[in-house]
């Protein structure tokens, strides 16, 4: 009588299965975010084709292109960069949850900015929606499972 029987129920996020699983999730990623940098940061605007084939737009002022271009190269490396911080916090989640947090926020964001678009056909279309799920749904869930993770 006196003392209370402690609990079975093992939380299954905070498992040792659900944390290699995590880390594979988290390192396919950061390889996708990778592979996209590379495409988008050395091909800017155009790509390198990695992720799409042909040409899909025309240039009808060539120097705003050029500005236009240049910044996206920048924003591209930038993904490419994040791309190796992410697949470093798989490496080692523990001391990287803080930044993982960071960067799920980010990923997060920028679903949120796709939404500006304003055009559902464009969100709904088989080559957004994966990725707007993923973005604006799935980013608060992969927080809240890293929230659960023993790290240690």
């Amino acid at each position: 009588m006196g003392h209370m029987q402690r609990s079975s129920h093992v939380n299954i996020l905070a498992s040792r299965p659900s944390l290699i699983l995590f880390r594979v999730f988290i390192t396919v990623c950061g390889l996708i975010a990778v592979y996209s940098g590379i495409d988008i940061g050395f091909g800017g605007l155009a790509s390198l084709g990695m992720q799409t084939g042909g040409e899909f737009f025309a240039i009808t002022d060539a120097d705003r292109f050029s500005q236009q271009d240049n910044h996206i190269r920048f924003v591209g490396g930038v993904w490419l960069g994040l791309g190796f911080v992410i697949l470093l916090c798989a490496a080692r989640p523990g001391p990287m949850k803080k930044t993982l947090y960071a960067i799920i926020f980010a990923v997060w964001v920028g679903g949120i900015a796709r939404l500006s678009i304003g055009d559902m056909d464009v969100i709904t279309g088989p080559d957004a929606i994966g990725s707007v799920l993923l973005e604006v749904v799935g980013m608060p869930l992969v927080a809240l499972w890293l929230s659960r993770l023993r790290l240690d």
